[in-house]
C-alpha cells in the first residue's frame, strides 16, 4: 500500500488483455505503436506460461487498474549477483503524480533487496525528460558511458545464421 486505495498486486493470466493494453498505450507514448507485435495469446505465455522468464505487477486504485511494471533478473558477473531488470513501468495519465509509479519502482526495489539482488537497472528514452527527472529523483543515475545494442527481426536471424 502507498498513497489511500493505492495497491500492488502480482499481475496473473487473467490480466493479460489488460496488460496489452497498458502496452499499447506505453508504445503510443513513446511513439513506437507499429512497434508491438504481441497479442493476448502471447502475454499469457511469456508472463505467465511455465517457462516465463519475466514477472508483471499491477497497480490498482479502488479496485481500478491505473498502471503496471514488467520485470525480469538478469545477471552480473562482476557482482556475481542477480539483478532486477525493469522493462516496463507504466501509469495512466489520469494518475500520474499520484504516487503509483514510485510505488511500482519501490516495490520492485524491495524485491530486489529481499532477494539479494546486486542492482536494480532499466532503460529510459533520451527525450522523455519527466520520466528521467522521476528516476533522478528516486537516486537513480544514468550510465551513460554504456550504450546499448541490439539485434531483432532478421538481423538476428541472419547473425544466428537462420536467415
Amino acid at each position: 500500500m502507498g498513497a489511500a486505495g493505492l495497491q500492488i498486486r502480482t499481475a496473473t493470466a487473467a490480466d493479460a488483455a489488460l496488460i496489452l493494453r497498458f502496452i499499447r498505450e506505453l508504445a503510443i507514448y513513446e511513439k513506437a505503436e507499429s512497434s508491438v507485435q504481441t497479442d493476448e495469446a502471447g502475454i499469457v505465455a511469456s508472463l505467465f506460461g511455465d517457462d516465463a522468464k519475466a514477472r508483471a505487477l499491477v497497480c490498482e486504485v479502488d479496485g481500478t487498474a491505473i498502471g503496471y511494471a514488467v520485470y525480469f533478473y538478469n545477471y552480473s558477473t562482476w557482482l556475481g549477483r542477480n539483478g532486477i531488470y525493469l522493462e516496463d513501468l507504466y501509469v495512466s495519465p489520469a494518475h500520474r503524480g499520484s504516487g503509483a509509479g514510485k510505488a511500482l519502482l519501490q516495490h520492485i526495489a524491495r524485491i530486489a533487496v529481499a532477494e539479494g539482488c546486486g542492482r536494480f537497472e532499466w532503460s529510459v528514452l533520451d527525450w522523455n525528460e519527466p520520466a528521467i527527472k522521476f528516476y533522478e529523483a528516486a537516486g537513480a543515475k544514468p550510465q551513460s558511458e554504456w550504450t546499448v545494442y541490439r539485434l531483432e527481426g532478421d538481423a538476428l536471424k541472419a547473425f544466428a545464421g537462420n536467415g
